[in-house]
């Protein structure tokens, strides 16, 4: 899966989650960018994440992430280490 693959799926995660499907994500896009980005939409913008890419992430991975691109990231990493 290319990371514009996986920017796609996890813009449909946030449109989802936020109600708005409007919502365009960039790999700079942080929480501070997003109303209502706040930690209980977190936690659920990373259950549906594992969700849909069928993944587990653990507390230190979520912790590192700081903005959308280390999302993309790590997904790609995780995906890669499955095959």
């Amino acid at each position: 899966m290319t990371e514009a693959e996986i920017l796609e799926k996890l813009t449909g995660i946030f449109r989802d989650i936020f109600e708005d499907d409007s919502l365009a994500l960039e790999r700079g896009t942080t929480a501070e960018d997003i109303a209502d980005w706040d930690s209980a939409n977190h936690i659920n913008i990373v259950v549906s994440a594992e969700s849909r890419f069928g993944l587990r992430f653990n507390s230190a991975e979520v912790e590192s992430l700081h903005n959308v691109g280390d999302f993309v990231d790590l997904i790609a990493r995780k995906l890669g280490a499955k095959r």
